[in-house]
């Protein structure tokens, strides 16, 4: 155990994390030159396309020290986005220690923030690295002492490291072996192991990661899941490095994978605690918290005949992502589907993106809300996940919203610029404060429903990408929301109902009406497409109909011979109006979704 160090490497988005990582397995030679490719421990092409990591990755690499001692190290490389910080949060449950990574060029982000807290929480040892010293822009002096202000460390403490070019991965190294603590734990006590992660294998079911705390588990033991209850047989367990390899036992402090022969996902459970039946541990690790979803969004599927394959398919994705959460649910407009609930609008595109590919489902996604308490003149308290759950407004007390802290840090020059766009957002400033003269943290109180949208987009805009964004929810506050509802011909289309705030309903309605307008295909009849709250129009668009010249043969002769063929006309419209559907195409869905 002396000889096993834990670590993971945290920071904000675009920070350097999996750079950096592929350094430290280059030096150690746990990947040939051969086999090297950037961005090596993220394995989903989506990663690498979009330059960010999804998922946080473990891997087990050797260490020869200058005393002579070779070190085992299970490195977890994480994610950097606010939306995937839950991914965070159960890297660090399975260390010891963390590497904190600061762009030398940037300085201290909101996320950077965020991680430390999570990291000093579980009472992580943290090693703050310099990223990206070699750049010109590298302001080496100023984000030191930014680091130095923020975890109270000494100057000689900080490493200095360059992901690209290696400098500085020996200090790393060095720092890593003198500075993190060795696993704590008994090896004689009863088996107990943390679960924190898991992934679906078509040939061999559900692989199951997990970090042993106290006591050892041998290939063949008859297993225990704690929370479920449920008993196995460990087929295999071994380590992870770029593949899985097998090994006949593995003791206190080690972090491995166990294959049980589990075919549905719905048996393991993330944060869950193994143990052998022969000799079971008293009780189970306190897990991780419970993901709080922010985002919910109905996903249905294209052809119904798909709901099957749709929920085998959400079901294996929970396993590898354990932050989605779904529950069936119908809607008029688009059959059986599944009411889902994300951490972020990312968090939903990636979810969207990997059915995909990953699964061949193409799905319809519903306009995204957040959750809200609505109560009754009774007195009953409901929770409201979809528009149509709102009670009728003459039996309504009140409903309130979540509210979010959100901390933004950016520099001086933007402080204007992001003051309007949080105000316009019905946001409050609580607190502004100078980290140095070049960068600013404001704290705002903000409705979450106002940031679901474009508010991430149009804060790096108008920052030109220097803001950094993180948030927390601090709780449920009053608020005067109304339920708009979208009408083609006097239908409602259940799938577009959203709930908004009084004071926007009004442009919001104009805008997805002017929309549809755009989007809908016309017909041979008229389409009325109608904003409404309640039994009131608040916004009106009209589709005219396709007509046939059907005066085109009347050569001359008296004008009733015209007009009788045109009331015809009339008349077939008329009843083709109180007959047609109008059908709205997926396209429109996800359009009306992008509205500015």
């Amino acid at each position: 155990m002396k000889e096993i160090r834990n670590f993971c490497v945290i920071a904000h988005i675009d920070h350097g994390k999996s750079t950096l990582s592929d350094r430290l397995l280059e030096f150690t030679q746990t990947i040939s030159e051969r086999d090297m490719t950037n961005q090596a421990l993220d394995d989903m092409d989506l990663e690498r396309e979009r330059g960010i990591t999804i998922k946080s990755h473990a891997i087990q690499i050797y260490y020869k020290h200058t005393d002579g001692v070779t070190y085992t190290f299970n490195l977890i490389d994480t994610p950097g986005h606010v939306d995937f910080s839950y991914e965070v949060s159960r890297s660090i449950a399975a260390c010891e220690g963390a590497l904190l990574l600061v762009d030398a060029s940037q300085g201290i982000q909101a996320q950077t923030i965020s991680n430390l807290y999570l990291a000093i929480e579980h009472d992580l040892e943290i090693i703050p690295v310099l990223n990206k010293v070699d750049m010109e822009s590298a302001m080496i002096e100023e984000v030191s002492d930014q680091v130095i202000d923020l975890i109270g460390c000494d100057k000689d403490e900080i490493v200095l490291a360059s992901g690209k070019t290696g400098i500085g991965i020996q200090d790393i190294m060095n720092a890593i072996v003198d500075r993190v603590p060795a696993p704590q734990g008994k090896v004689e006590a009863p088996l107990q192991a943390l679960i924190f992660d898991s992934v679906f294998n078509p040939f061999r079911g559900v692989i199951a990661y997990f970090r042993i705390l106290n006591g050892v588990l041998k290939k063949g033991d008859h297993v225990r899941f704690v929370n479920t209850g449920n008993e196995y047989t460990a087929d295999e367990i071994g380590i992870l490095q770029l593949d899985l390899v097998p090994k006949k036992e593995l003791q206190t402090g080690d972090v491995g994978y166990i294959i049980t022969g589990i075919k549905t996902s719905s048996e393991i459970k993330v944060g869950d605690t193994i143990t052998t039946v022969a000799n079971p541990c008293e009780t189970g690790i306190d897990g991780f918290e419970l993901v709080k979803p922010m985002v919910f969004a109905g996903i249905f599927p294209i052809d119904n005949d798909d709901f099957e394959d749709l929920r085998d398919s959400l079901e294996k994705l929970q396993l590898n992502d354990a932050s989605l959460v779904f529950e069936p649910e119908t809607s008029v407009a688009l059959g059986f589907g599944f009411r889902c609930g994300f951490l972020g609008m990312l968090h939903l595109e990636i979810i969207q993106e990997r059915l995909s590919r990953e699964f061949n489902q193409e799905v319809i996604t519903t306009v995204p809300n957040v959750s809200y308490y609505a109560y009754t003149k009774k007195g009953e308290k409901l929770l409201i996940n979809t528009p149509n759950d709102l009670p009728d407004p003459t039996l309504l007390d009140r409903v309130e919203e979540p509210y979010i802290s959100a901390q933004i840090i950016s520099k001086p020059e933007y402080i204007g610029a992001i003051m309007s766009l949080c105000m316009d957002k019905r946001g409050n400033l609580t607190k502004q404060t100078y980290l140095t003269t070049e960068r600013v943290e404001l704290s705002f109180e903000l409705p979450l429903a106002e940031i679901v949208f474009d508010f991430y987009d149009r804060l790096k805009s108008i920052s030109r990408g220097y803001a950094s964004f993180d948030y927390q929810p601090t709780g449920y506050q009053p608020s005067d929301l109304v339920k708009l509802d979208i009408k083609l011909n006097g239908d409602s289309v259940d799938a577009l109902s959203s709930l908004v705030h009084r004071d926007k309903a009004d442009s919001f309605g104009r805008k997805i009406c002017k929309k549809l307008k755009e989007l809908l295909p016309r017909q041979q009849f008229m389409i009325a497409i109608q904003a409404a709250i309640g039994a009131k129009i608040i916004a009106r668009e009209t589709i005219s109909a396709l007509r046939k010249d059907v005066t085109a043969k009347c050569y001359g002769g008296d004008i009733t011979r015209k007009r009788k063929l045109l009331e015809k006309q009339k008349k077939g419209k008329k009843k083709m109006r109180s007959i047609g559907n109008v059908e709205v195409p997926q396209k429109a869905f996800l359009q009306v979704l992008k509205l500015d």
